[in-house]
């Protein structure tokens, strides 16, 4: 899986660079950063990377613990975030001809979550996690969304229908302005805390079950 969410996020790299330098935007550099700036690309990356990190454990290197567990709650949750987000909201949002590579999309926003979920359910590894980690999640998300808002000034709009990447944190998008971007995001936090509160349930009952 971690190879194809990698070949996923190179295919829709080079499909995006194509289609804006046929828009007109050859700034390459720019245009790989705004890609890589994307919540949904940053989230598959991090996928990658603890996946990586859990098949080099099977084989004993390197030995994981809390912190890493922590790592999988939150990663685990922004994927499945992702996707719930874009199968909610954004499935039908049509993007210009050319702009998108189907199977990448597919990967990125449907199995790839699917796929943690998956791993996060059947995983036999005993996960050290308590209740205070829920709020964890949302740390990488606030981040992000402060150097968003901070960007989209200065951000072309070839990466995006929207210097925001995403039409619900643009203020432009809503009668309300503000108002309805600081509802949007209010709404993604508490299901990014009901989502990784749902897998800490997940794991306690899992784990009370074999004692």
């Amino acid at each position: 899986m971690a190879a194809l969410i990698v070949a996923a996020i190179a295919g829709q790299l080079t499909t995006s660079l194509t289609f804006w330098g046929q828009q007109g935007y050859g700034d390459v550099p720019r245009n790989v950063t705004n890609y890589l700036s994307f919540f949904t690309v940053e989230s598959n990356i991090l996928a990658v990377a603890t996946l990586g990190i859990l098949i080099a454990a099977h084989f004993g290197l390197p030995r994981i613990g809390r912190r890493f567990d922590v790592v999988l709650l939150c990663v685990t949750s922004f994927m499945l975030v992702t996707g719930i987000v874009y199968n909610a909201t954004m499935r039908d949002v049509e993007l210009p001809q050319g702009a998108t590579l189907d199977w990448s999309n597919e990967v990125l926003h449907l199995v790839a979550p699917l796929w943690m979920l998956l791993d996060w359910i059947l995983c036999p590894r005993r996960r050290q996690l308590h209740w205070r980690d829920v709020g964890t999640v949302l740390i990488f998300p606030l981040i992000w969304l402060g150097l968003t808002f901070l960007r989209a000034p200065k951000t072309t709009v070839q990466a995006s229908e929207t210097p925001y990447w995403y039409p619900m944190l643009d203020p432009a998008s809503y009668d309300i302005g503000v108002l309805g971007v600081i509802g949007a995001c209010l709404a993604v936090a508490a299901t990014l805390l009901v989502v990784a509160a749902g897998q800490l349930a997940i794991d306690r009952r899992r784990r009370r079950a074999r004692r």
